[in-house]
């Protein structure tokens, strides 16, 4: 997918004025509200018309004001999957799934509805009132009915911020496997750092309706400071557990951690809020945490009364926050050792 952008809309007093190119898979559009994230996405999607400039998406012009292109919706190749899932409340779920599928040139269909059914798990809803499914379960028919359209390109507007965090965590390892599954091309809008991570791997950053970055997102997690002062989540993918004594045993790529909380599934996701980990230069005499990891410093990333360092156990990476008086008194530079310690008790279950 190659999608090259430029364009300016006026909305009353706020302008969009973004341009950016873009060719990754798996891109986001990340930025605080009233950034411009959903005008820039109506824009793309053709909801709203700009007042100039171009989208050009795998060489096609779809809207181009100096040339008068302005191509409809429906005939852009763009799906949209919004907030709110916009289903139509008089169809079932499978006549809503089905509704663009049936509209879409045989020889342009390139997914099997019953593949998606399974993937998205939507079999057992296909029979309902679209009124009495769930938040989560909305966006997941939401998503099969965009897909089954066969876009080049698929929009999501801030998909998950109308969920809880339970039913947020729950649904994100759906959408991973449909973007996965079928190569669709993914951008990605929300606000939440956490979302960002866990569904694209480049970012642009808008403010006041400009991009101003286009970055990794690892790079930008790591790199930004709020001004709530929340540490850094690191993610952590998780092997099955054993069962030792009272506690629970993990596989990290070489490393084994050891943690309070048991996990269901062959892999788990965990949240270890950077703030929880202890650095030491050396292997400590006695301590009640159940973790303690040789690590190699990688980066260290500084702003004001924080510091991130990034560090290396056994080919996994991952975060610390500390203060700059503990980095000057345990000399931590790059390419030392130190010690992380940290509680069975600091990770969080996510999935």
């Amino acid at each position: 997918m190659d999608l090259d952008v430029q364009l300016k809309k006026q909305v009353g007093e706020f302008q969009l004025d973004s341009t950016f190119t873009l060719s990754a898979p798996r891109m986001g559009i990340f930025g605080p509200s009233g950034s411009g994230k959903s005008t820039l996405m109506n824009a793309l999607a053709g909801l709203v018309t700009a007042d100039s400039g171009y989208v050009k998406l795998d060489g096609q012009f779809i809207f181009d004001s100096a040339q008068k292109i302005n191509l409809k919706p429906e005939q852009r190749g763009i799906g949209v999957v919004f907030q709110h899932a916009h289903l139509f409340p008089h169809m079932s779920v499978r006549r809503n799934v089905l509704y663009g599928y049936n509209r879409t040139r045989p020889e342009n269909r390139r997914v099997d509805p019953e593949n998606l059914f399974e993937i998205l798990g939507i079999h057992p809803l296909l029979t309902r009132d679209v009124n009495t499914l769930s938040g989560g379960e909305r966006q997941r028919v939401a998503l099969a009915r965009t897909v089954l359209t066969c876009p080049r390109l698929i929009l999501m507007d801030e998909p998950l911020s109308g969920l809880d965090e339970t039913h947020k965590f729950q649904i994100i390892p759906y959408l991973n496997r449909v973007f996965s599954e079928f190569a669709i091309p993914l951008l990605f809008i929300s606000h939440s750092i956490l979302e960002m991570r866990m569904m694209t791997d480049e970012v642009l950053v808008i403010d006041k309706g400009r991009i101003n970055r286009h970055i990794e997102t690892e790079l930008l997690a790591k790199t930004s400071w709020n001004e709530g002062h929340k540490g850094y989540a690191n993610l952590l993918r998780l092997s099955r557990p054993i069962p030792r004594n009272d506690l629970y045993a993990y596989a990290w790529g070489e490393n084994t951690l050891i943690l309070t909380e048991p996990g269901e599934g062959e892999e788990n996701l965990f949240e270890l809020d950077a703030r929880e980990i202890l650095l030491f230069k050396r292997h400590p005499e006695a301590t009640s945490a159940r973790n303690l990891l040789k690590c190699r410093v990688n980066k260290i990333f500084s702003s004001g009364n924080r510091v991130r360092v990034e560090l290396e156990c056994r080919g996994q990476l991952f975060i610390a926050q500390i203060v700059p008086e503990s980095l000057r008194e345990l000399d931590v530079r790059e390419g030392c050792s130190v010690v992380a310690v940290i509680k069975a008790s600091a990770f969080k279950r996510i999935i």
